[in-house]
C-alpha cells in the first residue's frame, strides 16, 4: 500500500515540478498505475480492514424484536432472553448500536447564563473529620455558591445547616463577592424552603433575607439534581481536588485553607467557558444587584430574661453572662465566630462560638464576679430595730385562769 509520504511526494512532483507520470514512477520506484491512482485520489491513502462477519449477526433479528417491544431492556436481560452463551462484550456493542433505532432521541439544552443572572447554591458535607474542640470531631456543612456566567466559585464552612448559620454564611459569601446575583438557585433545603401542594414555599427567614437584598430565590423541584448541575460539579471538584491529602486542626483552619485554594481554583482555565472565572467575574459582578447599605439580619437573634445561674443557651451550648444582669432581659446575637450578649445596649458577654455540642462556656471574669456577689450577700447583716416591747406580768396569767397564789403554793 502506498504510504502517505509517497502520495504527497507524487503530487508535489507532478503539480509543482511538472514531472510526467513515467518519470515519477521511475524516480520513486513505483508503478505508473500507482502514480495515476495517487493523482486521482481526493485524499491521502487510508488503511481499512475489510468487514468480517460477527457471531452476533445470527441473533440480531431477535435483538431487534426485543428492543422493538422494550427499548430500555438491558443487554444482560437480552442475553438471557435469547439464550446467549458467548462473550457479553460483543453483544453489548451490538445492542449499543441498535438501541438508538428504537429509542427516540432525548437531547438536552445547553444553558447559557447572562451576567449577574443567578448563582447556584448547595451544602457540601466533606467526608473528613474536623476537630471541633473539647475532644469532639465532626463534619460541619460547607456552603458552596457558583455564579452562572463567570463560574466564580466561593465556599465557607458553617457551624450548622440551620437558618441562622446558613444565612450568615450566605451574607459572608456575598460580601466577599461584593454584589448579589439576581437569583439564588437552591434545592429543598429545610432552612430555605420546601414544596407544598405542588408550589415552592420559602421559609420566613429566607424571605426576609432575599427581601433585604432585593433578589429572588428559585427552588428546584424535588429529585431534580440537573437543575443545579454547576454547583453539583463544584462539590465533586472540591472533594477530588481540595480535600485529598489535607489535615485540618479546626473549622477556622479548614476555612483558611479553603480560601487559599479557591484563589487558585478561580484562576484555572475553565473547559466549558474556554476562559478563567477570574477574567469574567468583573462583568458578572457589574450586572448584579448592589449590596444594601444596611446588612440583612442574619445569624442568631434571641431575647430572654437572665436566670440566677447567669447562662444563656445557644444552639447546643451554654454561655456565661455577667451576673449583674440577673433578672433583667438580655439580647443574644451570634454568628459562626462570635456570641455576644447585651443588656440595655451594654455588652455583658462575648465568647468565641463553640462548634462542639453539650458544652458550658464560662468567662473567668463572670465566675469571679458571681463569687464576689455571693460572698457579699452572705456577709450582709440586718441591723436590729430599736422598739419598746411590753412584757406582761406572770400574775396576770394566774388571775386569767382563776389561780390563787396561795393555792399554787
Amino acid at each position: 500500500m502506498l504510504s502517505v509520504e509517497d502520495w504527497a511526494e507524487i503530487r508535489r512532483l507532478h503539480r509543482s515540478e511538472g514531472m510526467p507520470i513515467k518519470a515519477i514512477a521511475r524516480k520513486l520506484g513505483v508503478g505508473r498505475n500507482t502514480v495515476r491512482r495517487a493523482l486521482a485520489a481526493e485524499g491521502p491513502p487510508r488503511y481499512s480492514r475489510p468487514a468480517k462477519p460477527s457471531i452476533v449477526d445470527a441473533v440480531e433479528p431477535q435483538i431487534r424484536e426485543l428492543l422493538r417491544q422494550w427499548p430500555q431492556m438491558p443487554a444482560t436481560v437480552i442475553a438471557e432472553r435469547i439464550g446467549w452463551t458467548r462473550s457479553l462484550t460483543v453483544l453489548k456493542d451490538r445492542v449499543r448500536l441498535l438501541r438508538p433505532l428504537f429509542v427516540p432521541p432525548d437531547p438536552v439544552q445547553r444553558t447559557d447564563y447572562l451576567p449577574g443572572e443567578l448563582a447556584q447554591c448547595d451544602l457540601w458535607f466533606p467526608p473528613a473529620d474536623v476537630p471541633l474542640g473539647f475532644g469532639q470531631a465532626g463534619r460541619p456543612p460547607v456552603l458552596v455558591m457558583v455564579c452562572g456566567y463567570s463560574r466564580w466559585l466561593s465556599a465557607v464552612m458553617i457551624a450548622t445547616r440551620q437558618a441562622p448559620d446558613l444565612l450568615a454564611g450566605h451574607w459572608e459569601l456575598l460580601s466577599r463577592l461584593g454584589a448579589a446575583p439576581r437569583a439564588l438557585v437552591w434545592d429543598n433545603e429545610s432552612a430555605v424552603g420546601q414544596w407544598r401542594g405542588g408550589w415552592p414555599q420559602l421559609t420566613e427567614a429566607m424571605n426576609a433575607f432575599r427581601g433585604s437584598l432585593g433578589i429572588r430565590v428559585v427552588q428546584c423541584r424535588p429529585a431534580d439534581p440537573e437543575a443545579k448541575g454547576l454547583v453539583e460539579r463544584a462539590n465533586g471538584y472540591l472533594e477530588t481536588s481540595f480535600l485529598p491529602g489535607r489535615v485540618f486542626t479546626s473549622p477556622q483552619d479548614f476555612n483558611a485553607q479553603l480560601q487559599g485554594w479557591l484563589v487558585r481554583a478561580n484562576s484555572r482555565h475553565h473547559r466549558t467557558l474556554h476562559a478563567r472565572p477570574v477574567d469574567r467575574v468583573d462583568v458578572d459582578r457589574a450586572a448584579m444587584v448592589p449590596l444594601p447599605p444596611v446588612a440583612p439580619v442574619t445569624g442568631w437573634r434571641l431575647s430572654t430574661r437572665l436566670p440566677r445561674d447567669h447562662y444563656v443557651r445557644l444552639d447546643a451550648n451554654d454561655y456565661s453572662v455577667h451576673p449583674s444582669s440577673i433578672g433583667r432581659r438580655v439580647d443574644v446575637t451570634a454568628d459562626c465566630d462570635q456570641v455576644e450578649v447585651f443588656c440595655e445596649g451594654r455588652q455583658v458577654a462575648r465568647h468565641d462560638r463553640c462548634w462542639a455540642g453539650g458544652q458550658t462556656i464560662t468567662d473567668p471574669n463572670h465566675r469571679q464576679a458571681a463569687d464576689q456577689l455571693r460572698a457579699a450577700r452572705r456577709l450582709a447583716t440586718v441591723p436590729p430595730v430599736a422598739t419598746d416591747v411590753e412584757y406582761r406580768a406572770l400574775t396576770d396569767y394566774d388571775r386569767l385562769f382563776g389561780l390563787d397564789a396561795e393555792e399554787v403554793a
